[in-house]
C-alpha cells in the first residue's frame, strides 16, 4: 500500500556552478547541519518523531537529523527527507539535474499537511509569516556557496 501524497507547498530552484557530485556533497552537508542544539531542541519541543541526529554520514536512507528522516538518498540526484510532529506532516525533496557546462540545477520541493486547528495555526506561523520561504532561500544560498567553492 502506498502512502498518500502530501500537498505541495512550494518549489525553489537554484543553479550552481558545480558538477552534480559536488552539488550533492553541498546538499548533504547543509541537510546534515540541521543537527545543532537549537534544531534538536525545537524538534523535541514540537514532538517531532525524529528529534536527534542518528545513522550513517553522509546521509543515507534511515539517517535522521532533527525533525527529519532520510526516506530516499540516491547520490548524486535525489535526497528526500520526511518528518512529522504535533502540528504537521512534511517532506522536503532535493532533486539535482546536470546542466550546461558543468552546472547543476537543484530543485527543493516542500510538501506538507497541517491537520486540525493547531495545524492551521502552525501553518500560519511558519508559512504565512514568510518564514518557510526565507529558510528555503537561505538553505539554497548556503548550498550554492558550498558547491561553488
Amino acid at each position: 500500500m502506498t502512502e498518500p501524497q502530501l500537498p505541495v507547498l512550494d518549489e525553489h530552484r537554484i543553479v550552481v556552478d558545480a558538477d552534480a557530485e559536488t552539488a550533492w556533497r553541498a546538499v548533504n552537508e547543509v541537510a546534515d547541519r540541521v543537527s545543532g542544539r537549537v534544531a534538536t531542541g525545537y524538534a523535541w519541543a514540537v514532538g517531532a518523531a525524529d528529534w536527534k541526529a542518528t545513522g550513517p554520514r553522509p546521509l543515507a536512507e534511515g539517517s535522521t537529523v532533527p525533525g527529519f528522516r532520510v526516506v530516499a538518498a540516491e547520490p548524486p540526484r535525489l535526497l528526500a527527507l520526511a518528518g512529522r510532529h504535533r502540528f504537521s506532516e512534511y517532506r522536503l525533496t532535493f532533486r539535482l539535474e546536470p546542466g550546461a557546462e558543468g552546472q547543476t540545477l537543484i530543485r527543493a520541493e516542500s510538501r506538507a499537511r497541517f491537520p486540525g486547528v493547531l495545524g492551521a495555526g502552525y501553518r500560519l506561523l511558519v508559512v504565512g509569516s514568510g518564514g518557510h520561504v526565507f529558510s528555503m532561500r537561505r538553505m539554497l544560498g548556503t548550498i550554492a556557496r558550498l558547491a561553488n567553492g
